[in-house]
């Protein structure tokens, strides 16, 4: 069966080393990927001339651009959810300093972040910060395969109307996306925090103890906070880095961003958003950390309730640990989701291209 010939990848000759292998890992021999001069557009492929109509760079290029609207969010959800767990995993322990900072009456346990993350260590260990680990594995892969595939399926369908401002595609998608995901990231986040407000057991043991008690719908205290929460900050770290990286490329010139320059502008869009979102963060925390019977405070409630026993600061407590947390997460994120859609592109164009040989031959 006749696949792509062997040619060498087209990419500038000041990409780091690592990254030009990790081209030649995930595409077809001679398959690299390069952006359209459009800032928003999706990914084509550039190729060298081929002697073989098969394999020509119109074959790759039609393929790509004849994926449907389900294919696309398809291979956005199954990167997304590879890139979701291996994320979320990394950056737990930031996370696990921050919800201890954040919990009601933090302010006399602990003195900082530092101190949070000593007495956590002298308490349990280095397994004390991976508290609730299977529910973020589970609950992080899931909703970030909703996301990212929502997300994808959204900028493919309203990039095919033709009256919708290019300009608001980003920022739009990722408030689709930030809609349905937060529906299973709520579940996942409750239980997490509950783990590491000190609760007893395993995750399912704690996700039983919360059904038994609130029911179904124990599992969304601090929904709305959530939502409230994640739609802001969707918004801000999508688009933030969508148009970084249309500014960087601008000044560059160049069609596409350097691994390093993907890094920084996921890094300063997470940095944004969260900084700018952290007291939405830190009412969503209180709400799902509450004791049973407290749990029914609405926002405001507990908005008011901050204010009066903790004064304004207080709602920029743990601001340190997730400006750090979003800005790693956000870096590291869009690297690994880079990455898995890379791979999971290059399983698809094999395959569609040897179907599309064995019709031709038949």
């Amino acid at each position: 069966m006749e696949r792509p010939p062997n040619l060498s990848p087209l990419l500038p000759q000041d990409f780091v080393p690592s990254f030009c292998n990790l081209n030649a890992l995930f595409l077809p021999d001679a398959i690299s990927l390069s952006l359209p001069k459009s800032t928003f557009a999706s990914l084509s492929i550039s190729q060298a001339p081929s002697r073989s109509p098969a394999s020509s760079p119109s074959r790759y290029r039609s393929l790509l651009k004849s994926r449907s609207d389900l294919e696309r969010a398809l291979i956005g959800a199954l990167a997304g959810a590879a890139a979701g767990a291996f994320t979320y995993v990394c950056l737990l322990p930031i996370d696990a300093v921050k919800t201890k900072l954040q919990t009601k009456g933090a302010a006399q346990i602990y003195s900082g972040a530092l101190d949070a993350a000593i007495q956590t260590f002298r308490a349990d260990g280095i397994l004390g910060f991976y508290r609730g680990v299977s529910a973020v594995i589970v609950g992080s892969a899931t909703s970030s395969a909703i996301y990212f595939g929502t997300c994808e399926l959204g900028k493919s369908v309203l990039s095919k109307i033709p009256t919708f401002p290019p300009l608001l595609i980003p920022p739009t998608a990722g408030a689709m996306g930030n809609i349905v995901s937060s529906a299973v990231m709520v579940p996942k986040e409750l239980i997490t925090q509950r783990m590491q407000a000190g609760a007893v057991g395993r995750s399912w043991e704690v996700l039983l103890r919360i059904l038994e008690k609130d029911g179904i719908l124990g599992l969304y205290a601090g929904y709305s906070a959530t939502l409230l929460r994640n739609l802001p900050a969707g918004i801000l770290s999508y688009s933030s880095f969508e148009y970084m990286k249309g500014f960087v490329r601008s000044r560059t010139g160049k069609e596409f961003l350097e691994p390093a320059q993907s890094v920084v502008c996921g890094a300063l869009a997470g940095a944004i958003s969260a900084s700018l979102t952290t007291p939405l963060d830190v009412v969503k925390t209180r709400l799902m950390t509450q004791a049973h019977g407290a749990a029914r405070k609405n926002v405001a409630e507990i908005l008011k309730q901050i204010v009066v026993e903790e004064g304004w600061g207080g709602l920029a407590r743990g601001i340190g640990p997730r400006v750090f947390h979003s800005a790693c997460f956000a870096a590291l994120g869009y690297f690994a989701f880079e990455t898995a859609r890379l791979a999971i592109l290059r399983q698809y164009l094999h395959r569609r291209h040897d179907e599309m040989v064995r019709s031709s031959s038949a």
